[in-house]
C-alpha cells in the first residue's frame, strides 16, 4: 500500500480548565501544514483523528510532545498510525466540548481511576476465562460488523446509555471481572472508570483497542468475528488495518455489509434496509437529489465533492479483497 498519507489518532485524558484557548493554535498549525480531520478538546483532555503527508503528521506529534508545548500536558498521549492512499478527511476542525468522550457522569474521571490495561498479546487468555464478563463498549450499529467471540452486546445507541446497561445488567457483587474492549481504546477508560467508581472490583480494557488487537495479533490466532468500524471513510478495516468491504449507506450513514446491499430494499447512494421507512422519506429524497448530482458529475467528467475520497477507498477495498481471494487461492493449492 501507498503511503502517500498518515492518518494520526490520538487522544490523552488531562485536565485542562484553559481549553478554550487551545483551539486557534491547533487549528493554525494544523491548516498551515495541510492537515485534515478533527480534533476534539475539552477541560478532560484531547481526542480526535487527523490525515496528512507523513511529514506533516510527525510535525504535529513532535509539536505535541515538545514540553514546552502547552506545557507539555499532551505529552504521553495515546497515539496510532495508519496509512492510506489519499486523504479521507474533507477538511480541518478543532472543536471545543464539555467531554471528550461524552457520558455525562462527573465520577467517570479517568485522570484519577482507570482499569487495568491488557496487552493485546495477552487478550485471548484474559477473555477466555469463565469467571470474566466480557463487554463491547461501541454502539449497536458497530457491533453489527463485528466483535470478539462471546462478548456482550449493551444495544447501545450512543455511548451515554452505557450507564443504564451497567445498572440494568452488571452487579459488582456477582460480576467480579469484567474486560471491555472499544476501537482505539478511549470509551474503555471511561467506561472503566465509572465501573470502578460503581463498585466493580477488577475491571480490565484492550490496551489500543480493537485496532491495536487486529494489527499485532495474526488473524490464525485471532477471537475476533468480522470487521471493525471506523469514523472515516474507510468505513470497515479486517487483520492487518486492510480496508474491509462495509459502505455506508449515503442517505442515513449506517455501515452495510455485502449481504446488506444485496437486500432487496437496498438502492444505491438513496436507501438501505434502515431508512427504507416512510418515516424516513424526506431523508431518502435529499439522498436521491445528491445521487443525482454524482451521477451529473459522472456524466460531465467531473467527480462530486467527497466522491473522489469515497472512489479511491473504495478502489482499495476492492484490491484488498481481490489480493485476498488470491491468497486463499495459492493457499489451497499449496
Amino acid at each position: 500500500m501507498s503511503h502517500a498519507i498518515k492518518i494520526l489518532a490520538i487522544y490523552k485524558f488531562v485536565d485542562q480548565p484553559d481549553f478554550e484557548s487551545l483551539k486557534t493554535p491547533l487549528a493554525e498549525f494544523c491548516c498551515a501544514r495541510g492537515i485534515k480531520g478533527t480534533l476534539l478538546v475539552a477541560p478532560e483532555g484531547i481526542n480526535g483523528t487527523v490525515a496528512g503527508a507523513p511529514e506533516a503528521i510527525d510535525a504535529l506529534v513532535g509539536w505535541l510532545n515538545d514540553g514546552n508545548i502547552f506545557g507539555g500536558r499532551f505529552r504521553g498521549a495515546e497515539i496510532k498510525y495508519s496509512f492510506a492512499e489519499s486523504q479521507p478527511f474533507y477538511r480541518m476542525k478543532v472543536r471545543l466540548k464539555p467531554e471528550i468522550v461524552t457520558l455525562r457522569a462527573p465520577e467517570a474521571n479517568p485522570g484519577r481511576q482507570v482499569g487495568t490495561y491488557v496487552d493485546p498479546r495477552d487478550w485471548n487468555d484474559l477473555i477466555d476465562q469463565d469467571d470474566v464478563v466480557v463487554i463491547d463498549t461501541r454502539n449497536d450499529y458497530e457491533v453489527a460488523l463485528g466483535t470478539f467471540r462471546n462478548a456482550k452486546d449493551p444495544h447501545t445507541a450512543s455511548f451515554t446509555e452505557f450507564k443504564d446497561y451497567v445498572s440494568k445488567t452488571l452487579d459488582p457483587k456477582k460480576h467480579k471481572k469484567v474486560a471491555m474492549f472499544c476501537t482505539g481504546g478511549i470509551r474503555c477508560e471511561k467506561a472503566s472508570s465509572y465501573m470502578l467508581a460503581q463498585g466493580f472490583e477488577e475491571v480490565f480494557h484492550l490496551k489500543g483497542g480493537i485496532l491495536n488487537y487486529l494489527e499485532q495479533v495474526p488473524e490464525d490466532k485471532s477471537l475476533w468475528d468480522g470487521e471493525c468500524f471506523v469514523f472515516d471513510e474507510r468505513v470497515s478495516v479486517r487483520h492487518g488495518l486492510e480496508i474491509g468491504d462495509a459502505q455506508l449507506c449515503r442517505a442515513c450513514r449506517q455501515p452495510l455489509t455485502p449481504a446488506d446491499r444485496d437486500r432487496e430494499e437496498f438502492i444505491e447512494g438513496v436507501q438501505c434496509h434502515h431508512c427504507a421507512g416512510e418515516e424516513n422519506a424526506a431523508r431518502r429524497q435529499a439522498a436521491a437529489e445528491r445521487q443525482r448530482q454524482i451521477e451529473l458529475a459522472a456524466a460531465r467528467g467531473e467527480a462530486h465533492i467527497g466522491e473522489d475520497v469515497r472512489k479511491a477507498a473504495e478502489q482499495r477495498r476492492l484490491a484488498n479483497k481481490a489480493r485476498r481471494e488470491a491468497d486463499r487461492t495459492r493457499n489451497r493449492k499449496g
